[in-house]
């Protein structure tokens, strides 16, 4: 098969290095593709919400799938372009990527079939906004209900803080058109982890669980960010809590979905809250996360594009047993350009790839790369590196990283130190339970 991957980020760099290790990927391309990505696939200067451009650029290759990274061209439609020509995507239609693209629909779905959430409001007008939020109090989360780069929802401490953030959302002052109308619901507190399916509109296949980091320093510290590294699966995830989600959020979703009319074919990434042991939907998306994907594809020891494909064609059955997955742990290290997520230097040298890629287990996927005139890597992007490693158990996983993350020659960049600190914590627990309980 000739294959189309959509995007330029880590995600795409983790599923482009999939998908080229499969038999049937004859050809693989990635528009726009970065530095990482150009190992595995021919990269092509057309960027990722140029939908017209890739659905030309795919009749003219004879482009049998395409893949799709990011969740802005699904919402602007690309999935239904590609089907009108005849070519099979991995990717929701842009009626079903309003799951992603306004929260006030997945809010909306998720109260019409009985899915967990939090309480919720919609509003457009801020009088009644704040209504609300004096009648539930704070700490409240208020969200633009558009796509907002990741970054438009703001938990509130406050009323007033709660109000004012409203306020600046529907005034389109904080994040344009995507705050033009606003969700507000009550603060669940609990941990969160994703967990992702694999859809093909009528059914779902469980494709892992992780743990994200979103704030920029250790500790759990500092702003968020777009995630700062993640591990594979959750500490916490057991057997029961992987049924209780997939019957209680995953399913009622999809055949939700199918009932509304706009089936979803895709991957479902849930962001899930767990409050004393019940899981929470907080929020859906509408492709893989970034950094999970990077540790799921090191985890993933299937065909990634049998399984894409069969989910495509609207058979996912026929890739059940094309889902398998390595012992261990998978973890995955960001390193990004020093100010990040605020404002950030450029085209500075990265050096030592080479060096970190003899890491037992580690392979080093890109993010925001590119490559000077002297043929050097540089960055691009905030969220640069994702050194990602395997490992027996969390804390082999998150040593080997790090090993890999000190190989690396890169001044103008950083890390958190404690990536998987849960899960290595959660193991050190196990031990000594089990330590004691055979003493």
């Amino acid at each position: 098969m000739k294959v189309l991957l959509v995007g330029s980020g880590g995600r795409e760099h983790a599923l482009a290095w999939q998908l080229a290790q499969s038999d049937k990927c004859e050809a693989l391309y990635a528009a726009p593709g970065n530095a990482g990505i150009r190992e595995c696939a021919a990269c092509v200067a057309i960027d990722a919400e140029d939908v017209e451009g890739l659905v030309s650029f795919a009749k003219d290759k004879e482009v049998d799938m395409v893949v799709v990274g990011p969740e802005a061209p699904l919402v602007k439609g690309l999935a239904d372009r590609l089907r009108e020509e005849n070519i099979l995507v991995f990717g929701p239609s842009a009626k079903a990527a309003q799951l992603e693209g306004s929260k006030g629909f997945m809010k909306d779905i998720c109260a019409k079939y009985n899915i967990p959430t939090a309480a919720y409001g919609r509003f457009t007008d801020i009088e009644k906004a704040k209504a609300f939020i004096e009648e539930h109090g704070a700490p409240i989360v208020v969200k633009a209900d558009g796509l907002a780069a990741g970054k438009g929802v703001i938990i509130a401490q406050s009323e007033d803080e709660a109000i004012a953030a409203a306020a600046d959302m529907l005034s389109g002052n904080s994040f344009g058109a995507a705050g033009h109308e606003v969700v507000i619901e009550e603060f669940l507190d609990g941990e969160e982890l994703s967990f992702f399916a694999i859809c093909d509109g009528k059914t779902a296949l469980a494709f892992g669980s992780a743990q994200d980091h979103k704030r920029a320093y250790d500790n759990d510290q500092g702003p968020n960010t777009g995630g700062m590294g993640a591990y594979t699966p959750a500490h916490m995830m057991t057997r029961e809590l992987h049924s209780q989600i997939m019957d209680e959020l995953i399913t009622p979703t999809v055949e939700g979905m199918a009932a509304e009319g706009c089936p979803f074919t895709g991957v479902l990434f849930a962001g899930v809250m767990l409050v004393n042991s019940k899981p929470y939907l907080l929020e859906h998306n509408v492709r893989f996360g970034d950094p999970e994907c990077q540790a799921l594809m090191k985890r993933f020891d299937g065909d990634l594009l049998n399984t894409l494909v069969a989910a495509a064609q609207g058979d996912l059955e026929a890739a059940r047993s094309e889902i398998e997955w390595r012992n261990g742990t998978a973890l995955c290290v960001v390193m990004a350009a020093e100010g990040y997520p605020g404002s950030y230097v450029k085209n500075t040298v990265i050096k030592g790839l080479e060096s970190a890629h003899t890491i037992a287990e580690t392979t080093i996927f890109h993010a925001g790369t590119g490559v000077n005139d002297e043929g050097a890597i540089v960055n691009t992007g905030g969220r640069v590196l994702g050194v990602t490693a395997l490992g027996e158990n969390a804390q082999e996983a998150q040593s080997r990283a790090y090993e890999a993350v000190a190989l690396i020659d890169w001044p103008e960049g950083f890390c958190r130190k404690d990536i998987g600190y849960h899960a290595v914590a959660a193991e050190e627990e196990r031990n000594l339970r089990n330590t004691q309980a055979s003493a």
